[in-house]
């Protein structure tokens, strides 16, 4: 259930006393929340059925600065209203914070009353819709993993991020003594999404000092979309909460393990039944799975972007890290950027490694399902596995090293544009451009420590 409670429930909660608070909220460009806090009584009277919020909240950088260039909005256009309708099945309670609920809403145009399309929770409904024409429905699991450090976000930012001291002193990797230091957020955190009906299957440490990793129980893609942005939300308002910070940063250090976001995908047809799996076949890959793989492949570097958005995101791709270098297949293999799952059971999936923390989810799934999509209709022939050290396979396909090929090969893609609209990928090759326009014109402590007096 995406949700946990009922318009009507609501009102009799608001009525008891019980809830004061509504918040009405978005997911932006970068997968954050945007929106408002309702006084309750006003929620349920009218606010329920629409409110509203500038249109520039789909068009900013993480500063929130109006960037030029979007065709969809600008200064010139007076940069107007949008309309914001509640999805009420996503209507819940968050027990981390009191007297509060909070429902996620769609973007709607005023002049045509239909989606916004550019807005990622509307991406993601585009795909799900060509899904269901096929038959099909998804299958999606996201990991997640973020690193938590001793200060609080206002102590770090106090001293410029520097001197950051993660809560643990070496890798945690399934450590069950370090991680019970740590017991007292991780719990909240768990016990918190739970109460808010997400269900979370467990928390673990990770592979390097101070880093987690929590997941979370398959779902549609866009239920699990919805459940990722108020899983990272909840994680840092948590935090914040007992005085400790979170980041979700791709590579918060260059000494530290970077931090992913796998995205485990597959399919089912209309009757809930897998279709990826055929148990004559090898591996248990029907010929469905072969097609919708061999689509990731030949579409992985136009869909980077989406899974790696920032110019930090490609610090991540390192050799010996766990952190892919190739966009390849291969079988329970974690050095390929792809990897085939459960191999032989009705549970047999395709783990995308490739996306960093900081990806956006309803975008990044999207991408992956066009370019499966693809793979299905075209009936794209699957290439040969891969095995052994990916890292070493020298002249197999590169995942982008940069964020400026990423966002070249998105700008060429063909498939993207038939898939999403070319508006649509326009705006996203404009969010692009503008993050590489913004970091070049920065000085970086990098640059100076190292050429201030030798240069």
């Amino acid at each position: 259930m995406p949700g946990n409670i009922t318009l009507e429930a609501l009102r009799e909660m608001i009525a008891a006393g019980r809830i004061d608070t509504v918040i009405t909220a978005i997911p932006d460009m970068q997968g954050r929340l945007m929106g408002k806090r309702f006084q309750a009584e006003f929620f349920v009277d009218s606010a329920w059925q629409e409110t509203h919020c500038c249109n520039y909240l789909v068009a900013t950088d993480l500063e929130m600065y109006t960037v030029d260039g979007y065709r969809a909005t600008s200064w010139s256009a007076g940069y107007g209203d949008y309309i914001m309708r509640p999805d009420l099945d996503t209507l819940r309670l968050l027990p981390w914070l009191e007297g509060t609920a909070l429902v996620l809403c769609d973007l709607v145009d005023h002049h045509s009353h239909e989606l916004v399309p550019h807005a990622p929770r509307a991406v993601l409904k585009h795909q799900l819709n060509r899904l269901r024409n096929l038959g099909l429905t998804s299958a999606v699991a996201t990991e997640l993993e973020f690193f938590v450090f001793r200060e609080s976000f206002e102590e770090l930012r106090d001293k410029g991020y520097r001197d950051m001291t993660t809560i643990s002193p070496y890798n945690e990797d399934y450590h069950i003594f370090q991680t019970s230091k740590e017991e007292h957020l991780m719990r909240a955190i768990r016990n918190g999404l739970q109460g808010a009906g997400v269900q979370v299957e467990n928390t673990k440490g990770e592979a390097d000092p101070g880093q987690a990793e929590i997941n979370v129980r398959y779902g549609d893609a866009l239920e699990m979309a919805d459940n990722h942005v108020l899983t990272k939300n909840a994680i840092k308002e948590i935090a914040f909460q007992q005085d400790r910070a979170v980041t979700f940063l791709a590579k918060w250090h260059h000494d530290a393990a970077g931090s992913s976001c796998h995205i485990h995908q597959s399919l089912r047809d209309a009757a809930g039944e897998p279709v990826f799996r055929d148990e004559t076949a090898e591996y248990g890959m029907s010929a469905t799975m072969r097609h919708y793989l061999a689509g990731l492949l030949k579409h992985a570097s136009e869909n980077t972007f989406f899974l790696a958005p920032y110019v930090n995101s490609y610090k991540r791709f390192m050799a010996g890290t766990f952190a892919p270098t190739r966009a390849i297949w291969s079988l329970d293999n974690r050095t390929a950027g792809y990897r085939v799952v459960a191999d032989g059971t009705p549970n047999v999936r395709i783990e995308c490694r490739v996306g960093g923390s900081d990806l956006n989810p309803y975008l990044a799934i999207a991408a992956q399902l066009a370019a499966g999509i693809a793979g299905i209709e075209n009936g794209y022939e699957l290439e040969k596995e891969f095995k052994g050290d990916a890292y070493q396979a020298r002249r197999a396909r590169e995942i982008p090293r940069t964020l400026g090929e990423a966002v070249t090969a998105l700008k060429k893609s063909t498939m993207l544009r038939d898939a999403m609209g070319s508006d649509v990928v326009d705006h996203y090759v404009r969010c692009g451009e503008w993050e590489l326009e913004d970091f070049f014109s920065k000085v970086t402590d990098y640059e100076v420590s190292r050429g201030f007096e030798r240069a």
